[in-house]
């Protein structure tokens, strides 16, 4: 699938499979592909904010989750110019694993569960 039919099908709430983690960086990164940095995530994080409230699950969509995983793939793709999603992937594995994953490096847990950090962007407090 292209860059441009993840976002199509995303948008459309037409993907023909379930939407995990590694699905949420692709499609972070599909996004950064095609679009400017802050129209990419304004668009990355008002089409997650339509997905999860299809589901009737509106807290699913978290703040600083969203934007600070998608500020890693942004610095990441920088390191690896015009690199497809494939190569990306396999040079930055980090970036997806969801439980225990690189957000633990840089925020503390408590941090993460808290309704401020759901709501709005709240920066790194934990050194990594």
């Amino acid at each position: 699938m292209t860059n441009q039919e993840l976002i199509h099908c995303f948008e459309t709430d037409t993907l023909p499979f379930d939407f995990h983690h590694v699905d949420h960086v692709h499609l972070a990164f599909a996004y950064l592909s095609r679009y400017p940095v802050l129209r990419a995530l304004e668009k990355f994080s008002d089409a997650l904010r339509r997905f999860a409230a299809a589901r009737g699950k509106t807290r699913l969509y978290h703040e600083t989750v969203t934007h600070a995983y998608f500020v890693l793939i942004r610095e990441r793709m920088a390191r690896c110019p015009g690199a497809t999603w494939e190569e990306f992937a396999s040079l930055n594995p980090d970036l997806l694993t969801w439980k225990d994953g690189i957000l633990t490096r840089y925020y503390q847990e408590s941090t993460l569960k808290s309704d401020l950090a759901r709501s709005v962007f709240v920066f790194p407090d934990r050194l990594p």
